[in-house]
Formats: C-alpha cells, sequence, structure tokens
C-alpha cells in the first residue's frame, strides 16, 4: 500500500497544521514541497482551488487542513481528541479560523489594507489573543492538561501572529499565551515538522519520506 501523499508549503499555517497532525499520529507521507507562484500542475488537476495543504490517500483526495487532522486522529489510536472534546474544540477551531484569521491577514499585510491602521488589525485579533490566554491561566495547554489536537491546529497562527511584530508580542499582556507558544515552538515534534525540503518537481526520483521520527529520501 503506497503512503498518502501530501502537498505542502512549509511557512503555511494550515499546511503545518496537517503536518502537526501527521507527525503526533506517527504516520508517514510523501511530502511534496509545494511552490506557491509555480504549483504542480498535478496537483492543481487533483485540487483546483489551489492552495495547500492537499493529501492524497489511497486515491481519496483531501482537501483542507482540519479534514487531514482529523483524518489522522481517526486512523491512529491516539486520544488527543476525545469525542467528549470534539464538539467544543472543533467550535473553538472553526473560530480561529472563520474569525481570527482575517482579521490576522489584515495585520500581516496592513499596508493592502489601508481602510485602517496596523494597530487597528492588532487590535481586532487581540480579542481573540485575551480568549486563549484566559483559557491558559486555568491549564497548561489549550486542550488541558495534555498538548492537544486544539493545540496543533491553533498555534500556527498565533506564531503567525506574534511574528508581524515579535518585540511588541514579546512584552504584551498574553504571558501565558507567550509561554504556551515558546515551548511549542521550541518542541522537538515542532522543529521537526519546520524541517526544509527541495521543491517537489514533477517526476523527480528523491521521494521526501517524512515521519514523527525522522526524515529520509528514498531513491
Amino acid at each position: 500500500m503506497s503512503l498518502p501523499i501530501l502537498y505542502s508549503f512549509r511557512r503555511c499555517p494550515y499546511a503545518m497544521r496537517a503536518r502537526w497532525a501527521l507527525a503526533y499520529c506517527h504516520l508517514d507521507y510523501e511530502l511534496r514541497e509545494v511552490v506557491l507562484k509555480d504549483k504542480p500542475q498535478e496537483m492543481l488537476d487533483l485540487s483546483p482551488k489551489g492552495t495547500v495543504p492537499v493529501m492524497v490517500e489511497d486515491g481519496h483526495v483531501i482537501e483542507e487542513s482540519l479534514e487531514i487532522m482529523l483524518w489522522a486522529t481517526d486512523n491512529t489510536d491516539t486520544n488527543w481528541l476525545t469525542p467528549a472534546q470534539r464538539h467544543e474544540h472543533l467550535a473553538l477551531i472553526e473560530h480561529n479560523d472563520r474569525h481570527f484569521k482575517p482579521w490576522l491577514d489584515k495585520y500581516k499585510y496592513a499596508d493592502r489594507h489601508p481602510e485602517h491602521s496596523e494597530l487597528y488589525y492588532r487590535q481586532q485579533g487581540e480579542h481573540w489573543l485575551l480568549q486563549l490566554e484566559a483559557r491558559l491561566q486555568q491549564q497548561p495547554f489549550l486542550a488541558g492538561d495534555q498538548f492537544g489536537f486544539l493545540d496543533a491546529a491553533i498555534a500556527p497562527f498565533i506564531r503567525q501572529f506574534a511574528h508581524v511584530d515579535k518585540a511588541w508580542f514579546d512584552d504584551a499582556p498574553y504571558p501565558n499565551l507567550r509561554a504556551w507558544l515558546n515551548a511549542r515552538l521550541n518542541s522537538e515534534l515542532f522543529k521537526g515538522i519546520m524541517s526544509k525540503y527541495p521543491a517537489y518537481q514533477r517526476g523527480q526520483d528523491v521521494v521526501q519520506v517524512v515521519n514523527a521520527t525522522q526524515t529520509h529520501c528514498t531513491f
């Protein structure tokens, strides 16, 4: 049985969360690193929306990052998204993706959205940071007492927000959120999913096979 194929872009937060789930669940996959300005036609044929991540598993195309995370969770024995957590955590992720992410994009690219200032966009995004900070005052992880599905799904977007103005974030009144983010970014698991790979070229002989503990090439 062939490995799942993941079309990814290293810095994309959606692709990041998908790789995080696959790594946490110890699932091997073939990685195809995409150049966003020159997307491979075979990826576009599989998924005309043209965004990453896209995973092909046993002929089935999974086009959304959250669906890839759920596939990884549902196909392994991990308990990082329990039935009791599922409804609440998916609702929080939906809020992150539908409400926080648009403000994040405008904050990151404020020059493209001159109708308001960068400060305004940051303040809108801070409503979500306040909610996360309050949650982390009560528990060490967004998911509870242990790193979970919710943490992996949200951390890449908080990482982006923090990096727009790192000096501001380092002094912002979110000590628990900052400590949580730094711990996630310094974890061996995260460092592993952020390894750099050459861009995929159709027909290439080297296949990048990735798992949670090592990276190797097969010829």
